[in-house]
Formats: structure tokens, C-alpha cells, sequence
């Protein structure tokens, strides 16, 4: 799989040891838009997915995970790899530790009807709901984020994979 751009903070001089989450995610574009899980709470976007568990594949976990988040249930024979993005910083919570993941992006489709989501409890905290979002507004919304305890890589992550998917005339 390509690899989209790195994020890396070049902070970790000090670290001790460090932590691994990888994750997965769908892009999933329907017209000229994309679905993504708006956070009410914090007015942010994201890509329907999340991290890939044990021996989880990076395809399985991106599936699992979209219907979980976004109640999209993904049709396994139209994935396709987009490509990923590898962040690299000091943890936001422990100095001495540094966070690697590996984002992977998937395109596909989805079936057109949407079933329960199946949130954990900071999501449905968050009050995670599937929008098909102009490529734009997630990106605005994603730069002026305030008051929200993500770290602001993330936001800007997504906005930067949309703004590839916009230049190669995916959207």
C-alpha cells in the first residue's frame, strides 16, 4: 500500500519505549460527497473506522469498524487500498512513551441501508453520527476545531486525506 504522507512531530528525543495502534478506514463517496462521523459534541469529522484488533487485518477490522461507527455495512468485493498515513509523536499522555500508528485507507462502497450503530462509550459520549459531508466543510470544520481533548493531528489527517482525494479527482 502507498504511503499518502507522514505526521511526525519529532518529539520523541526522550522516549523510553513506545505504543503501536494501528487503524483502518472506509472512504466511502457517494456524488461529490463522503461519509464521515461528525462528533456532535466537538463538530468534528472523521473516516468511518478505527484501530485493528490482535490479529485483526487491516480490510476486516476497516469493515468491522465502519458498521460499528457509522452503521454502513461495507460490500467486501468493491474494497480497494486508497493508501496510508504514518504519525509519529511523543504520547499525549506519558512523556517517555512514543505513539506510532499506521492509518489505512480504504475506498468501497456500502450497502444503502444503514443499521444500528454500535458505539463504545466515549463515541456515543461524543454522539458519533454518519453524515455524507461535502469534502469542504469537513475540512473547515476539521482546521478551526476548539475545546477538544483529540489531539489536533487527527483532524488534520483527515483534512489532508480529502484534500488528496479532491487533487487525484476522487471527489
Amino acid at each position: 500500500m502507498r504511503l499518502l504522507f507522514e505526521m511526525d512531530k519529532r518529539d520523541y528525543e526522550h522516549c523510553t519505549h513506545r505504543f503501536v495502534r494501528n487503524s483502518a478506514r472506509s472512504i466511502i463517496i457517494r456524488g461529490k460527497k463522503i461519509a464521515m462521523i461528525h462528533s456532535l459534541k466537538f463538530d468534528y469529522y472523521k473516516f468511518p473506522g478505527g484501530g485493528i484488533e490482535g490479529e485483526e487485518s487491516p480490510i476486516n477490522a476497516m469493515i468491522r469498524e465502519t458498521r460499528e461507527e457509522a452503521g454502513l455495512v461495507v460490500k467486501a468485493d468493491t474494497v480497494k487500498e486508497y493508501g496510508y498515513v504514518h504519525r509519529i509523536q511523543r504520547s499525549d499522555n506519558d512523556p517517555t512513551e512514543c505513539f506510532i500508528q499506521d492509518n489505512y485507507y480504504y475506498l468501497c462502497d456500502a450497502e444503502n441501508e444503514v443499521v444500528a450503530q454500535c458505539l463504545d462509550h466515549y463515541e456515543a459520549t461524543e454522539s458519533y453520527t454518519l453524515k455524507f459531508v461535502e469534502p469542504h466543510i469537513a475540512i473547515q470544520k476539521n482546521r478551526n476545531v476548539l475545546n477538544c481533548p483529540h489531539n489536533p493531528m487527527m483532524f488534520e489527517r483527515e483534512a489532508r486525506v480529502i484534500e488528496l482525494l479532491i487533487d487525484e479527482g476522487l471527489l
